[in-house]
């Protein structure tokens, strides 16, 4: 049975937030909503299912503007990696720029340090570290299904910035080899900017993986 993926394209910088379920389930699970909260809620209501959880794989707040109202309207739970507890709490006091916001915190449910395996919605995810673009960043990997959420580690022909507070260069060429080395060249890549990949597409042709390839 496959794993079934919706993505939303959220927010000024085009964040994407994914649904993820089993198909014809009635249960999901929500990854980085990032903006457009009545969207998503829109979403889960023409699916059908009950949010069961949210998970975020960090929190620079283009990913996660939308958790607070979206966890108080479903009663879904949040999991957060707990070095980055404290950004989410006090989300606009770690926003950069000016012009983006109001967006409200939210006091996580749960942490995630890497290491752990979460079952949620029959689902089976494992939480991997891979910091690097942030200093908490996890990606949640489905291994039955090949499916990899890797926010903002690794995207199509690309790999996350490493220019903002907490960021390094030479950490996050460790968790990408990382999630090289434990997964398949087949799995999907579900990436929290631009289009879907895979691990062999970015191991064959990545320009910033040849040295970690």
């Amino acid at each position: 049975m496959s794993l079934e993926v919706r993505g939303l394209t959220v927010g000024t910088i085009q964040e994407n937030c994914y649904l993820a379920r089993l198909p014809g389930a009635d249960r999901a699970v929500m990854v980085d909503p990032g903006d457009e909260a009545e969207r998503l809620l829109g979403e889960i209501e023409e699916m059908g299912v009950t949010l069961e959880a949210i998970l975020l794989t960090h929190t620079h707040f283009d990913h996660v503007g939308a958790v607070a109202p979206v966890a108080r309207a479903t009663g879904a739970p949040v999991w957060c990696p707990e070095i980055e507890v404290a950004v989410l709490a006090d989300i606009m006091r770690y926003v950069p720029w000016e012009g983006f916001g109001p967006y409200e915190s939210y006091e996580a449910d749960h942490t995630v340090a890497g290491g752990e395996t979460l079952e949620l919605a029959d689902i089976t995810f494992e939480v991997v570290f891979t910091p690097g673009h942030s200093p908490g960043h996890v990606t949640y990997a489905v291994a039955e299904h090949d499916a990899l959420f890797s926010g903002d580690v690794l995207f199509d022909a690309s790999v996350g910035r490493v220019d903002l507070p907490g960021g390094d260069w030479a950490t996050l060429e460790r968790s990408i080899a990382t999630l090289l080395k434990a997964y398949p060249d087949d799995a999907t890549v579900y990436p929290g900017h631009m289009g879907l990949t895979t691990l062999g597409r970015e191991r064959a042709s990545n320009p910033f993986l040849r040295a970690i390839a």
